[in-house]
């Protein structure tokens, strides 16, 4: 039996009301039960890059501004910003009724100490503060930037919805150092984390914040405009089995699920009282992270005779099937239909793949048959795909491969380690990012440079990359951002800091009985029963 009709067989066979397991819960129209990518392993959403933390912590924390569908920022806990001296004095001022879940008031000192510890891990932050002489809070309502010269992207790097995500929290936590995980959730969200129901690897309940007070002004925007909770609890309830989750869907035991498989769409779409859309129109880019601390990734060459090896499109159908409006290639560093896109250097990933001649390059150029550890997310259906994908081309093309199953959690927590591979270290793993997080070069979390102490996992070294991310930075008009993206494409196939595997386009279910579900990242403000 085919894998497709397998878990559509599955599916139905568990329908149930009691299809999927350990859904101990409360009941009631004003819960929301969901289904999240993965567990949720970290908390911390300045400690991992990991969306299931970036769509945790939008529930707990709030930020300064937000994107909207049009890509722009606009206020959320800021009521608005004024420059003065060219642009290089930037001012920003909290509004009124912001208050943390512990009922203290929101201070500018507290967004300062959060900004300052965010900067640290986050590229856009880093950029920020390298053009920042004094961060500061004159008052307690007043955040101040002394810039060295102007920046307008301030409220873009501060509203960006991806990761690292930029939230608020009081100045007693944003002072933990930011290579520490922060364990104590206490933000100025619509909702609060309830500690007491976690149940690590199967469930985590948020209440509704009662005290929080939405924007008065606009409309509910993506991640932008005014917060409206509508549920006074809101459940994630881990299911590993994909079939045993769309059984759960199909039963109407649970609400939403965030990223259900592509085999088992038909089965969904087939279900009454289920819709099926895609949330986010710039999608979710494939990417294979090398590790260039440790062999055999730590040699440029080897790195780049990889790029010979990969076929995107087995990839992206590993992921999302045979239907191609789920699905581009070829894609290099940057989301399709945004400026930087471009086709510059695409040619290594096309055209039919000779594994025979990689085999021999990469032993000539010096690979010597290193053991080369990939980590595989046996939860997270579509990294489990990838990686399964990645080892069955390391194989074809001689890489002695050893592949190590573990749940996403584990995989968060030992991908941030710097360790020999015979001390528990790792050579490679994969992973999505959002479209909005390859937009543009300042916002590339992957497209760094920085080496072992950047603070970016997999720690590439390029001076190269860093002064064209610059030289972006500095140029004056769109024209000639475009001109250096497609540069910094061309110098990313020379250094390779990771291998682009496509672009996906991931569809979401919900019940039909929801309304108010936004577009972008998942959020749970606005949306509501009927």
């Amino acid at each position: 039996m085919k894998r497709r009709q397998f878990l559509a067989a599955s599916a139905a066979a568990f329908a149930g009301p009691l299809a999927a397991p350990n859904i101990a819960s409360a009941q009631g129209s004003r819960v929301l039960k969901f289904i999240p990518q993965s567990d949720l392993a970290v908390l911390d959403p300045v400690w991992t890059t990991a969306y299931v933390t970036r769509n945790h912590s939008y529930m707990v924390f709030d930020t300064l501004f937000s994107t909207n569908g049009k890509f722009a920022a606009s206020p959320q806990m800021a009521e608005g910003l004024t420059t003065e001296n060219d642009g290089k004095l930037v001012r920003i001022t909290l509004r009124d009724g912001l208050k943390w879940h512990d009922g203290e008031r929101v201070l500018a000192r507290d967004c300062v100490a959060s900004i300052q510890r965010w900067a640290k891990r986050d590229p856009f932050g880093l950029t920020i503060m390298g053009l920042t002489d004094e961060l500061s809070a004159p008052d307690d309502k007043t955040i101040q930037f002394r810039l060295k010269r102007k920046f307008g992207l301030i409220p873009d790097a501060l509203g960006k919805s991806g990761t690292n995500l930029p939230a608020m929290m009081p100045e007693r936590l944003a002072k933990t150092d930011a290579f520490t995980q922060v364990t104590e959730m206490v933000g100025s969200g619509p909702f609060k984390f309830v500690p007491g129901d976690r149940v690590p690897g199967s469930q985590v309940v948020y209440a509704r914040n009662e005290a929080y007070v939405p924007r008065a002004s606009g409309q509910p925007d993506w991640n932008a405009g005014p917060k409206i909770v509508n549920f006074d609890r809101v459940e994630w309830h881990v299911i590993p089995d994909s079939a045993t989750a769309a059984a759960a869907m199909q039963s109407g035991e649970m609400d939403w699920w965030e990223n259900p498989p592509a085999d088992l769409l038909p089965v969904l779409r087939a279900a009454k009282g289920l819709k099926i859309e895609i949330p986010d129109p710039t999608g979710s880019m494939a990417c294979m992270r090398l590790n260039h601390l440790v062999a055999p990734f730590d040699n440029p060459e080897i790195r780049r005779i990889l790029l010979r090896a990969v076929d995107q499109d087995d990839f992206v159908t590993a992921v999302v099937g045979d239907d191609p409006s789920l699905k581009h290639t070829p894609t290099g560093l940057f989301c399709p239909g945004t400026p930087s896109f471009n086709t510059a250097g695409l040619e290594v990933l096309t055209g039919k793949r000779d594994y025979d001649a990689v085999k021999k390059d990469l032993i000539a150029a010096g690979y010597k048959g290193e053991r080369v550890v990939l980590l595989a997310p046996t939860d997270f259906p579509i990294l489990k795909a990838l990686a399964d994908v990645s080892a069955d081309m390391f194989k074809k093309i001689g890489i002695n491969v050893d592949y190590q199953a573990m749940d996403w959690g584990t995989v968060v927590q030992r991908r941030a380690k710097k360790d020999p591979i015979d001390k528990g270290g790792w050579s490679v793993f994969n992973t999505f990012w959002g479209g909005l997080d390859q937009f543009s070069p300042v916002a590339h979390s992957f497209l760094r440079g920085l080496g072992p102490d950047g603070g970016i996992i997999g720690w590439p070294t390029s001076s190269k990359i860093e002064a064209l991310r610059d030289a972006w930075l500095d140029a004056p008009d769109l024209q000639a951002q475009q001109a250096i993206a497609k540069e910094l494409q061309l110098q990313a196939f020379v250094d390779v800091p990771y291998l682009p595997l496509g672009q996906v386009l991931q569809p979401t279910a919900y019940k039909t009985s929801l309304s108010g579900v936004l577009g972008g990242s998942v959020v749970f403000w606005n949306v509501k029963r009927g």
